[in-house]
């Protein structure tokens, strides 16, 4: 989970000139029957909604060869995409090893990083140090289960001093998160989870962020919408449909927190397609419907800007994901960023799973640890993630598109004045009339079109 570099000087860091961050967003409604303005002019978005773009994990585009690095960078900054990193584990190492002594060398490698594309730096406060959960200063334990292992009450606000830290080490981090799935808070005795001490936690950390900063924008609960699958009664909710129902407890979690915080500028979940079990149901393509009923869901309920922090609609890498082509990793992600927007998120980040190696199935780029002239090439799914951004941007104003197909359930469509998506969620080609135009779509195509 580390990486090794000498540690940098605050004052450095505190010297650096400030980024001046454009806040971005897509400004959706709950269907894709919204109104254009009639000047085709794009809304203000509110300064909680980014668009889409990427979380940097334990290997990332920081290191390497300077010349594939350089094309990472070219890539993540044509558009600038929004970019997100934790501040402990996933590429950074323990921030505050020992009360008081800070390490932020990796952390300002990948803030530093994100600086040099104009992208908009995200920061999730996650994960604590050990000292803070019962571990010994001076000390990390790399485990998952430590890692995982969220503060003990009476380091609430030792995290909240940490997070304070942070907020003014880069002052021009606009976005936080905090902690990450609810990690460490679930209560084995009550089998649920305990939303009364992330409450806490987030409350606390709230009111540090806007002490440094009143202008900074803090969002939480980061839960996963974990769900089960159709007949399934365990846990089983109101908010359902053919590709399962939503875990209650997760429910009643958001509800406590969302009842019970001092505030927030955005709400934050993660969550995949596929079920507990692993099930996508009733199929790849119908299964991203989940991301469309929990935003609905969650915008019933709240009028802040709605962010997926994870999103996934593939097989895990033990489980075969290294079989799908990238002709359906395109169209289903395609397909799953349409759902989300459907469900009213202005925000979603790739959870990019990069390595070292050559062989990155699902990866954005490939590795820059290559040094054949290869390393640092953007993949399908980071081409599809800057066309998005690029068509989509902030203040986008969707509108109805009209779809006739033999099988229209076959087809994903999302547009604005414009430009259209088009999604083909058939491994078959056919032929599909959009608005005014007819266009063969060949299996698992994902096609833009020019309108007006």
């Amino acid at each position: 989970m580390t990486k090794t570099r000498a540690t940098t000087g605050v004052r450095r860091w505190r010297m650096m000139t400030l980024l001046t961050t454009v806040a971005a967003a897509l400004v959706l409604v709950l269907s894709l029957c919204a109104v254009p303005a009639d000047n085709g002019a794009r809304a203000s978005p509110p300064p909680a909604a980014l668009g889409w773009g990427l979380t940097h994990t334990q290997y990332s585009a920081d290191d390497g060869d300077p010349a594939a690095v350089a094309a990472v960078q070219r890539a993540l900054s044509d558009p600038p995409l929004p970019q997100l990193q934790h501040v402990m584990g996933w590429g950074a190492d323990n921030p505050e090893p020992s009360p008081g002594h800070y390490d932020f060398a990796a952390l300002d490698d990948r803030i530093d990083f994100i600086r040099r594309t104009g992208g908009a730096p995200v920061i999730t406060l996650c994960c604590a140090p050990d000292w803070m959960k019962g571990g010994s200063p001076g000390q990390t334990n790399w485990t998952r289960r430590s890692l995982e292992t969220a503060p003990s009450p009476e380091h609430y606000d030792d995290f909240a001093a940490l997070a304070a830290t942070i907020a003014e080490r880069y002052p021009d981090v606009h976005h936080f998160i905090v902690w990450n799935e609810f990690k460490g808070f679930f209560d084995e005795t009550k089998k649920r989870w305990n939303y009364e001490g992330y409450t806490q936690l987030y409350n606390r950390v709230h009111r540090a962020l806007k002490r440094v900063n009143s202008e900074v924008q803090v969002g939480g609960p980061y839960l996963n919408m974990d769900s089960f699958g159709p007949g399934r009664t365990t846990h089983a909710s109101a908010l359902k449909g053919p590709w399962g129902s939503v875990d209650q407890r997760v429910l009643d979690a958001f509800t406590y927190w969302n009842t019970h915080k001092v505030g927030a500028d955005f709400v934050v979940v993660d969550g995949s397609s596929y079920t507990h079990d692993d099930e996508a149901l009733p199929d790849r393509f119908r299964a991203l419907d989940k991301f469309t009923a929990v935003g609905r869901w969650v915008r019933a309920r709240t009028s802040l800007p709605l962010w997926w922090a994870e999103y996934y609609v593939e097989p895990g890498a033990e489980n075969g994901r290294h079989r799908w082509s990238e002709r359906l990793r395109s169209a289903v992600q395609a397909a799953a960023m349409i759902a989300m927007v459907r469900g009213g998120a202005t925000t979603g980040f790739y959870w990019n799973p990069q390595n070292r190696s050559g062989v990155c199935a699902g990866c954005l780029w490939r590795s820059t640890e290559i040094t054949d002239g290869t390393g640092g090439e953007p993949r399908p799914v980071l081409n599809l993630l800057r066309r998005f951004d690029r068509e989509f941007p902030p203040g986008t104003e969707y509108r109805a598109v009209d779809v006739a197909a033999a099988d229209a359930s076959e087809v994903r469509v999302l547009g604005d004045d414009r430009a259209t998506l088009v999604v083909n969620a058939s491994d078959r080609s056919q032929r599909v009339r959009v608005d005014e135009r007819t266009v063969e779509l060949n299996g698992y195509e994902v096609l833009w079109l020019r309108r007006g």
